[in-house]
């Protein structure tokens, strides 16, 4: 794909909606597309945390270690979603293990690359930390809501208030 066809591409998936081109330009220069097989793994964790992908298309499920349980599935994320920011936040390692449920296309976005513009460009950074501050927030926001699903029962029973 041409940097041009890859920005028009880029400027598709919802996390750089209404970014302008300039700026949509300088993301592009760390953009590369990657398509992982159903069943693979993108990443895992403990391993450094040097990319993020914006996901295209498929599914990926976010996983931990559960020691005697095994993997416990925690999140699933697909297409127009963002998966990882690991690489924004020391020690920059993964937190999870992640595995393609089906063939996934994404764009890969370098994170060194990434944080040389940001530091670089500081408008470019506070949009891009922007953008990072609402997928955060989202995701906490969910792990909220599954912890009141999980404890919410017997938090009202015990009628404590957290």
């Amino acid at each position: 794909m041409k940097p041009q066809d890859l920005t028009e591409s880029l400027h598709k998936h919802p996390f750089l909606s209404n970014m302008n081109e300039e700026l949509l330009r300088t993301l592009t220069s760390c953009a590369s597309n990657v398509i992982f097989n159903e069943g693979t793994y993108l990443f895992h964790e403990g391993e450094d945390a040097k990319t993020f992908y914006l996901l295209r298309s498929g599914r990926v499920v976010l996983e931990v270690r559960g020691g005697e349980r095994g993997q416990i599935r925690i999140q699933t994320v697909g297409a127009g979603e963002v998966l990882g920011w690991s690489w924004l936040i020391s020690p920059y390692k993964w937190h999870f293990d992640a595995f393609a449920l089906e063939q996934v296309h994404a764009f890969a976005i370098d994170a060194s690359c990434l944080v040389s513009k940001c530091e670089t460009d500081c408008h470019f950074g506070y949009e891009m930390l922007r953008r990072f501050s609402e997928v955060l927030e989202r995701r906490l926001e969910a792990t909220r809501l599954q912890l009141l699903d999980v404890y919410g029962s017997a938090i009202g029973e015990r009628g404590e208030n957290y």
